[in-house]
């Protein structure tokens, strides 16, 4: 059995994912974010539960030198320090066109065919794989190679900002609910299978 791309990102209640550009840089994050530390357990379950990071080289370029520096910080709280070592152990693959290597289990693809190339990555590999950024993953829904959203919905409104998807879907996207959760930090968690993924 193939593995499944799990697009995993924080949104908010009107599926936008930032307000402004850069709002996930920096350890606090922007206002709307409401990332206490049993929600960043959370995160931290899922994490290992995964078998492989795919990112693009914006999300990449966030994660890396914060994460692994992360680990050895003593300043930060001790799930953030886990999920540093999650993140660097974890086997990863970066998809750009400008980078060559990266460090930290990371295998590179680029060129035109990086979605071709991920495809198969997807029919040989096994278990579930985190997609992390919007243009990496609606490429791959454009491809049928979605399988499931990770939502965690936070408790606002941003009026505007970047959705979910950077292009609208050509037809409705039909969803079946595989969980949720409510956090006492007013965050829900809405887990869903994508119809129609590519087999």
């Amino acid at each position: 059995m193939p593995a499944r791309f799990v697009y995993w990102m924080n949104v908010s209640l009107d599926l936008l994912i930032e307000r402004d550009r850069g709002d996930h840089s920096g350890l606090e994050g922007p206002d709307w974010l409401h990332i206490d530390g049993p929600l960043h357990r959370e995160f931290n379950d899922r994490a290992r539960a995964m078998t492989m990071f795919v990112e693009g080289r914006v999300v990449r370029d966030m994660m890396d030198p914060f994460w692994p520096d992360a680990r050895d910080d003593d300043s930060l709280p001790e799930w953030f320090r886990e999920f540093g070592h999650i993140w660097t152990d974890i086997p990863k693959v970066l998809v750009s066109r400008t980078r060559e290597r990266a460090d930290h289990h990371t295998r590179v693809i680029g060129g035109d065919d990086a979605i071709a190339q991920l495809a198969t990555l997807r029919q040989e590999s096994e278990g579930d794989i985190a997609v992390g950024g919007a243009t990496l993953a609606t490429q791959l829904l454009a491809a049928g190679l979605v399988d499931e959203l990770l939502l965690y919905t936070h408790p606002a409104v941003l009026g505007s900002g970047r959705p979910l998807f950077d292009e609208p879907v050509p037809e409705p996207l039909l969803l079946d609910l595989l969980e949720q959760r409510a956090f006492d930090n007013g965050v829900t968690l809405h887990r869903y299978a994508v119809r129609g993924a590519t087999a």
